[in-house]
């Protein structure tokens, strides 16, 4: 199965001033991946070329950096997954836009794990990283996204599992 998924937020600020929250991917504090609500992103070494890491189960190696501009991730797990994540800032009227876009592949068990979990979470997470980065770029509150009752339902079930280990 193919898997396109697609995350752009038009922010009122300066491009580099959104850039800089993407160097700061895997940094603590990071001052764009939501860490207060989910597993946070860490890698083996500073964000650069050839960096390992992930959050929580899903494993990736950055492929590519264009610092303040773009980081580009190769998924190496969990099995099943094969393809890129991206985050990237650009230019645009009034300020810039800051998206995140994954291009793959899902088989095996992810045929099913993908559209069932990994994709409703992987939305969530990303729109409180877009409402982060418009705050931390803005200085202005943004108001939390609401998660789904089954976002919420998974996020439940994943505490107690963790908490029964």
């Amino acid at each position: 199965m193919r898997i396109r998924n697609v995350h752009e937020r038009r922010i009122p600020a300066d491009s580099d001033r959104v850039g800089w929250l993407l160097d700061g991917l895997g940094a603590t504090p990071d001052p764009l991946w939501p860490t207060e609500h989910w597993p946070p992103m860490r890698f083996d070494r500073p964000l650069a070329p050839g960096a390992e890491g992930g959050h929580g189960p899903i494993r990736y190696r950055v492929e590519e950096r264009e610092p303040g501009r773009r980081v580009r991730f190769r998924f190496t797990g969990p099995p099943g997954l094969a393809g890129t994540h991206e985050f990237a800032v650009r230019e645009a009227p009034g300020g810039c836009v800051l998206g995140h876009t994954i291009a793959g592949r899902a088989s095996g068990r992810m045929l099913a794990a993908w559209p069932l979990v990994f994709r409703p979470l992987h939305d969530a997470l990303l729109e409180d990283a877009l409402n982060k980065a418009e705050a931390a770029a803005t200085g202005r509150p943004v108001a939390p996204a609401a998660w789904s009752w089954w976002v919420r339902r998974l996020r439940a079930r994943a505490a107690r599992a963790s908490a029964r280990r």
